[in-house]
């Protein structure tokens, strides 16, 4: 709906357009993934966005079509950025989890310390997915996929 593009194009997060219009983020989307919103919902984006609710409204037309998708190019930085917040959460997962591990070998049986070996084991799959997220090391990105999917449709390249 416009509403994600309008809220792409200021460069805000869902979290972000939830505070400043006063709605829940699964609001925000259920009404990007295109459900009807209610009037006062329509009134409160309207607001943060400055236009007329009639405005948000509208069923885009034909010729404003180009208006409202979104371009590859955004498909992709939606993409990345879906990457590196999953490697975000991965970690803090990691130090939570880690430092869980750490503090119950403390308590059951300080002398000796087992709780390297997951830290060091999992942490191996941190950085492997931080070089991935951060697109250090794609050794599986877009190229290969789409040699792959070429190869597998009988096509040269």
């Amino acid at each position: 709906m416009i509403v994600r593009k309008l809220r792409l194009q200021r460069g805000w997060s869902q979290e972000q357009l939830s505070e400043m219009s006063g709605l829940s983020v699964r609001t925000i989307q259920r009404i990007e993934r295109g459900d009807k919103p209610g009037l006062e919902s329509l009134k409160s984006l309207a607001a943060v966005f400055e236009l007329q609710v009639s405005d948000l409204q509208k069923i885009p037309e034909p010729d404003m079509t180009a208006d409202v998708k979104i371009t590859e190019e955004e498909t992709q930085i939606l993409n990345q950025v879906r990457e590196i917040k999953g490697f975000y959460s991965h970690l803090i997962t990691y130090a939570a989890v880690i430092t869980g591990l750490f503090i119950l070998n403390y308590m059951t049986s300080p002398e000796y310390i087992w709780a390297w070996w997951p830290a060091l084991g999992w942490g191996i799959g941190i950085v492997s997915h931080g070089l991935s997220a951060f697109e250090v090391f794609n050794f599986f990105g877009p190229e290969w996929e789409k040699k792959q999917v070429e190869k597998r449709l009988g096509r040269k390249l």
